[in-house]
């Protein structure tokens, strides 16, 4: 129908005369149901539908016994509530939704064929009436809609065009975070999972995976679907499709992978995979690194990761010899630059280096060699991973740390990192891991070489961060400078403007009991050095810390008592 027929419809008045046709609830209403909703398949005609009256008759008609009469009022209004938001704002106001729930509650168990038609429709019409409208959605979740739509599909699961029309109406309201509870409390999980073993088209599943990425975000969700077996139904799609390179089979193989990615993130979840580092399922991905596939390599990486999120399974995998398979696999993506591959095996060797048994056995294995070989990387997320991998690594490791930080290339990298104002996550590790190799080092040399790279300012400026674990790890690393090699430091130190930033540092209410403490550390440690002493000389020290002395934190006020003495002696 074009433009010109659905102005001569409109100037006919034959939908006001439709109206007034099924108001009088006559014989032919189902015919007369029928004609609007072949009219309102075209966009055009859909407003002037509501403004000719025909919502308010058409949803009396969904109080009809008469399935034909129902089926036609079923695809009247779902049409004319497609895309129109007038058409959905008129059925809302008329009550029509409520209805047409309540008429699919009481049919859901009939299984002849016109009972499946005609809620195959509705449910074409609830999803029509919904669709991307946050509000009206919550209003059917309200309705209880998300149980006779899961009931629906474990009664019809031989009817496909009813099955198709649920899976789409979970799609739309799998989005919204307040169905989440809803879906959880049904058996969704294990109808969706019989479904999709049924399956053997593309279309299909895809159809099925767009509703299941939404509701595996659910933790209790994920948990079910792994109950159900859904992993399993992943790892044969897997199998299937690795070697294909039809771009459905690559699409499928990506969705699936990602999925098994997903249901890993739930810490239950991720534990009943893990079965203890014995779970086939753990094992079929540990088998995907060495893999020639790159969305494989990438799914089996962030696996590992999501198995690494607790110190028992860390131990067990670095036991297990994973570490060897992680570092083969970033050694294949050195030149070629897949970010996300190199992302994803970094973040799991940082996940892996955190608990302390396992860093030893890291940093020997060559963890810290082949991590640095990333250095030159312009990508902002490997560089993050890269800068938390061996901040993790030398956590305690003096040997580690004294080797990296008289690496001058590694110090000179850092450096020019703290200043990445446009990534903020590479800035603030860059900054942390400078501190932290002085820190556990606790070597000269290592201030030596952060000296002469400028790197000095950088730990000065993150003094003043809003995160108190970072000025905290400033100012330890900081003390350390000024007891070991203040000389060096001196001058990099007051063109920073240290004593400045430890006066407002002291004088703020707001620093933490820790950020007070080492800020006096500090004060006494850089008394050592004349510019520096001068400094201390010129701001008034003596008042902040006075008053410090009776400070709640019994620390701060013996060091208190302790500053205001070396002050009082030295001016």
């Amino acid at each position: 129908m074009d433009t010109e027929s659905s102005e001569k419809i409109q100037q006919s008045g034959i939908l006001q005369l439709f109206a007034s046709i099924l108001n009088s609830e006559s014989s032919c209403s189902s015919k007369v149901a029928h004609i609007v909703a072949e009219i309102a398949k075209n966009e055009l005609m859909r407003i002037p539908c509501v403004e000719a009256g025909l919502i308010p008759p058409l949803v009396q008609l969904l109080h009809s016994k008469d399935q034909e009469v129902l089926l036609q009022t079923g695809r009247a209004l779902g049409n004319i509530c497609y895309d129109n938001h007038e058409g959905r704002r008129a059925v809302d106001q008329e009550g029509g939704a409520q209805i047409v729930v309540d008429h699919l509650r009481s049919m859901c168990t009939l299984t002849d064929p016109s009972s499946e038609k005609l809620m195959t429709v509705f449910c074409g019409m609830l999803m029509n009436y919904s669709s991307e409208n946050d509000s009206l959605q919550t209003q059917l979740i309200q309705m209880g809609v998300i149980p006779i739509l899961v009931d629906l599909l474990g009664v019809h699961s031989q009817n496909t065009s009813l099955t198709e029309m649920c899976l789409v109406a979970f799609g739309n309201l799998a989005e919204l975070e307040s169905s989440k509870e809803q879906f959880a409390s049904t058996n969704v999980a294990e109808e969706i999972v019989k479904l999709f073993k049924k399956q053997t088209e593309h279309e299909k599943r895809e159809i099925i995976f767009e509703v299941l990425a939404p509701l595996a975000e659910n933790d209790a969700i994920k948990m079910q679907l792994v109950e159900a077996g859904l992993v399993e139904c992943l790892l044969d799609v897997v199998q299937q499709t690795v070697n294909s390179e039809k771009d459905d089979d690559i699409a499928e193989l990506k969705t699936s992978s990602d999925l098994m990615v997903l249901l890993l993130l739930g810490d239950e979840s991720m534990q009943k995979l893990f079965e203890g580092g014995k779970g086939s399922v753990f094992q079929r991905v540990l088998s995907w690194l060495p893999s020639n596939n790159h969305q494989l390599q990438l799914a089996g990486a962030l696996a590992i990761a999501n198995f690494a999120r607790n110190d028992g399974n860390c131990i067990h995998m670095v036991d297990s010899g994973i570490v060897q398979k992680l570092l083969d696999l970033l050694d294949r993506h050195v030149e070629d630059g897949n970010v996300t591959v190199q992302h994803a095996a970094l973040s799991a060797l940082r996940n892996l280096a955190i608990p302390v048994v396992n860093k030893a056995k890291m940093l020997s294995a060559g963890v810290a060699e082949e991590v640095l070989k990333f250095l030159r990387s312009e990508m902002p997320p490997v560089q993050f991973k890269l800068l938390g991998t061996l901040r993790m690594l030398i956590d305690a490791q003096a040997e580690a740390a004294d080797q990296l930080g008289k690496n001058e290339k590694l110090v000179e990298r850092l450096v020019e990192w703290c200043e990445a104002k446009d990534h903020a996550g590479v800035m603030g590790e860059s900054n942390r891991l400078l501190s932290a190799l002085i820190r556990h080092s606790k070597s000269k040399d290592v201030i030596r070489t952060i000296v002469q790279s400028g790197g000095v300012k950088h730990l000065v400026t993150m003094a003043t961060s809003e995160h108190v674990i970072m000025q905290n790890e400033a100012l330890v690393a900081l003390g350390l400078i000024a007891a070991l090699e203040l000389q060096a430091a001196e001058h990099d130190l007051e063109s920073a403007r240290l004593v400045e930033v430890l006066h407002r540092l002291l004088s703020d209410e707001r620093s933490a009991p820790e950020i007070k403490y080492n800020s006096m550390v500090l004060i006494c440690a850089v008394m050592g050095s004349e510019p520096l002493h001068k400094e201390v000389q010129k701001l008034a020290f003596l008042d902040v810390v006075s008053k410090l002395r009776s400070h709640e934190n019994k620390t701060v006020a013996q060091q208190a008592s302790l500053t205001e003495q070396k002050l009082t002696v030295q001016s």
